[in-house]
């Protein structure tokens, strides 16, 4: 039950840090210069969906990387 309870925690800050590197990393390709501003706040609203689906599918990935990894000891139990 332990070994849940981390899992749960692990997921849940893996995604939060994730979204944050996909926000982060979206919003340091300056892509405002070129909408009008008058669509400023739709693209504010397309940047933080699309943070949010790149975080999750890089969360996604990096926790499905470290249950391979985990689970890559039970080919060598005997």
């Amino acid at each position: 039950m332990k070994w849940l309870g981390f899992s749960a925690i692990l997921t849940i800050v893996s995604h939060f840090i994730f979204i944050a590197l996909a926000f982060t990393a979206l919003q340091s390709l300056r892509l405002d210069h070129y909408i009008v501003p008058e669509r400023q706040g739709k693209f504010k609203l397309v940047l933080v969906l699309l943070s949010v689906a790149v975080g999750f599918l890089c969360s996604q990935f990096f926790l499905s990387f470290v249950d391979n990894l985990r689970n890559l000891s039970y080919l060598f139990v005997k």
